[in-house]
């Protein structure tokens, strides 16, 4: 994959609780959409604090565009409504005071939190090693037979983690994506111009 697409960059580093929204935002639909609800949600409301003194309607509104608007506006104004309660402030500091594993079992009780969200929160907002299976992974993952086909997300997750060699959780998992997105597509993968053919069960 590496020599294919090279090692990316840059990707770490970004604010814990904004990744945490952005990454909430993500689910069930596409990059495209979620950046879009993300920048109406900033742009209508530019502090967490306003999100939480909003009317529901209105972040239901700004958010429209990434689907699902009534669900995700729940999801994120009790994560906030969470977070002001616990910390009298919104951010997530205090977990970096946490193990990877109380962060998970934390913020995994939340919901709307599941188990790619807090692996996205660790790796991108707090640049921990944590290895996210979005559904491009988890179809490529199983098509290399890297995950078990019968494995949902969720134990995909426990699976993967102690398989990634320190440091490279980043690497694969955005690998991956960009090899699903270009040829491993969900129907009709592109397996004649597929560089991994040979390592693929799918494919042979």
């Amino acid at each position: 994959m590496e020599n294919r697409y090279g090692i990316p960059q840059g990707e770490k580093g970004g604010d814990p609780l904004d990744i945490l929204i952005q990454t909430i935002l993500s689910q069930n639909t596409n990059d495209k959409n979620r950046d879009q609800a993300y920048r109406r949600l900033k742009s209508r409301f530019p502090h967490w604090e306003d999100v939480l003194k909003a009317n529901r309607k209105a972040v239901v509104q700004a958010i429209r565009p990434g689907g699902l608007g009534e669900q995700k506006a729940r999801y994120i104004r009790g994560i906030l409504f969470w977070i002001k309660r616990r910390e009298e402030k919104l951010n997530l500091d205090f977990l970096k005071r946490m193990r990877s594993e109380k962060i998970q079992k934390t913020m995994g009780n939340l919901k709307g939190v599941g188990p790619k969200t807090v692996h996205c929160l660790l790796l991108f907002g707090m640049g921990r090693e944590a290895f996210p299976v979005d559904t491009h992974v988890l179809r490529v993952g199983k098509r290399l037979c890297l995950i078990p086909e019968k494995f949902n997300a969720e134990k995909a997750h426990q699976w993967m983690d102690p398989l990634i060699p320190k440091g490279k959780a980043l690497s694969l998992h955005l690998n991956l994506i960009r090899f699903g997105r270009s040829l491993c597509h969900t129907r009709n993968p592109k397996c004649l111009r597929c560089f991994l053919s040979k390592e693929c069960l799918y494919y042979s």
